[in-house]
Parts: structure tokens; C-alpha cells; sequence
């Protein structure tokens, strides 16, 4: 039995960057003081969430890669010898933005990255407007706690990304996620897409005989245009195990760590169990790759 501990950090964000990074940096340090050898935060921690309104000049928040923020906690992963999962707002070039996941080494280093591949346009989600999709593709990152598959929030939606992660060896899902609901939507409507939201990751873990981290971003922020009354994050951060069973959940508003065991040597047994990737008809499965089958 090959037991991983993951710590999963959960909080709140507000406009101060730096405070947002003490933060962040006090819970990578309770999680590593738990035992954990790999820490993931949430979806562009840093800040607040700015993809609530089209700004231009709220580029200015995009940063190189490596660059600041992976200096930063490039030195925190090295001092205490941990796997790092970051998630940043990657500047490539003048007017080429990504939403990046950084994947620290415990020696400081960039094991690797992932540009998100799927990005929203939504009322309160105006992600097209900052972010170029990612052409980086569906490759798990190699590091000494095994083969991370990283994905960004909205790719939680399509099972293809998880199944194409786990089909190139990933060991382990990760999704940096920062979702919630707007005010005005019933808090019924609200329940619904939460659960929803938890489900279909489940789904990826069944599907795919992997434990799946998701850690999402927690508290309320106000809409800067003032166009909506902002968004509640729905926090509920989660772990589950190969099989989709819960091994540790946030609460709606909790803010903190968790750090949670995770086996990694179950997949075996569940997949030979569940062969699902056996059985699968690879002879048949071209109209996937229509946008739609009629």
C-alpha cells in the first residue's frame, strides 16, 4: 500500500495580493506540517477572482512563467520539501493570457504546466476575454509523488480531458477550481449545480479508476462592474478516492487545510475489477471527434 498524503487549501481571496499570498503561504505550511508531500491550491489564488467584468487593464495582473509568483513559492516548496500545485494568470506574450497550472518540485524547481483547455464565457465567468486556450494538450506531469494530472475548473465538465489524462498515465486528477453561484439564482438552483458540479467529478473518478483533488476557492466577491451582486463560492473543496468514494470535504464557507491519505496503489485493484479501459470499443469511437453526431 503506497499511501500519499495531499494537503487541499481552501480560503477566501480579497484584492491584496500580498495578503493573499501570506495566506496562502501560512496553510502550504500547515498542510506540510501535517504531513503532506503534495499541497494544491485553487484556481488563480493570488487574487480575486477578475473574470467577473471585461477589464483590459486587469491584464496588468498577468505574470511569465517562471516569474514571481513561482520564485515565491518555488522556495516555500523547497524549504519544506513538498510537491506544489499552483494556479496562475500566465503572461506569454503582450496580448496572449493563459490560465496556467504551475506544478512545483519539492526541490523549488517547475516539474511542468498546463494551460487550461476549456474556457467559459458565462455571465460573471468572462473567461474568453483574458484567456487564450491552452495548446499544451492533455499531458500528466511527472513528479517524485507520481504522475499528476492536472486540469483547471471548467475542464471539470468534459469527461475527454479526464479520460485523455488518464489514457497518457496520470495517477491522480487535480483540479484547481474557482466556481460558485450568483445571488440572484435560487439557493434550490444554486444546490443543484453544486452537486452537479461535485458529481460529474466522481464520475471522472469511477470512470477512469483514479482519485480525483479539487480544491475550490471559498466567500463572496462583489462584482466590480456592479452589473451583478458577485459570487458565492461554493468552497466544498474535495477528495475521493478510485472509485469515486469521499475521502475528505471542506464545508461551504470553511476556510483552512486538510491533508488527506490517499492510496495510491488501489487503482490497480479497482481497475482489474472495473476494466473499464479493456473494454473499451476504440474501433468505434470516431464521432467523438465531430462537434455533433448528425
Amino acid at each position: 500500500m503506497k499511501i500519499l498524503k495531499i494537503g487541499m487549501v481552501q480560503q477566501s481571496c480579497s484584492a491584496d495580493i500580498k495578503a493573499n499570498m501570506e495566506k496562502l503561504e501560512a496553510n502550504i505550511r500547515k498542510c506540510a506540517g501535517l504531513g503532506a508531500r503534495l499541497v494544491v491550491l485553487q484556481e488563480l489564488h493570488n487574487s480575486v477572482y477578475f473574470c467577473q467584468s471585461e477589464n483590459a487593464s486587469l491584464c496588468d495582473l498577468a505574470e511569465p512563467v517562471p516569474g514571481p509568483s513561482t520564485e515565491f513559492f518555488g522556495a516555500l516548496a523547497k524549504e519544506l520539501g513538498i510537491v506544489l500545485v499552483l494556479s496562475l494568470f500566465e503572461r506569454r506574450t503582450a496580448g496572449i493570457y493563459h490560465n496556467t497550472a504551475v506544478v512545483l518540485e519539492s526541490d523549488g524547481s517547475i516539474a511542468g504546466k498546463y494551460r487550461k483547455m476549456h474556457i467559459p464565457d458565462d455571465p460573471g465567468y468572462y473567461e474568453k476575454f483574458y484567456f487564450t486556450p491552452g495548446d499544451l494538450g492533455f499531458m500528466p506531469i511527472e513528479t517524485s509523488v507520481g504522475t499528476l494530472g492536472v486540469l483547471v475548473c471548467w475542464d471539470q465538465w468534459y469527461p475527454e480531458a479526464a479520460r485523455i489524462m488518464a489514457l497518457n498515465g496520470a495517477a491522480l486528477l487535480i483540479y484547481p477550481t474557482a466556481i460558485g453561484g450568483v445571488a440572484t439564482d435560487p439557493a434550490e438552483e444554486q444546490e443543484v449545480q453544486r452537486n452537479a458540479w461535485q458529481l460529474v467529478q466522481r464520475g471522472h473518478s469511477v470512470a477512469n479508476g483514479l482519485p480525483v483533488i479539487t480544491v475550490n476557492r471559498t466567500g463572496h466577491e462583489d462584482d466590480p462592474s456592479g452589473h451583478t451582486p458577485g459570487l458565492d463560492f461554493w468552497g466544498t473543496s474535495f477528495a475521493t478516492g478510485p472509485q469515486g468514494e469521499i475521502l475528505a470535504q471542506f464545508g461551504k464557507d470553511e476556510e483552512g487545510v486538510k491533508v488527506v491519505e490517499v492510496d495510491m496503489d488501489r487503482t490497480e485493484y479497482v481497475r482489474r475489477g472495473w476494466p473499464f479501459f479493456r473494454d473499451r470499443r476504440i474501433d468505434a469511437y470516431r464521432d467523438i471527434l465531430k462537434r455533433y453526431g448528425k
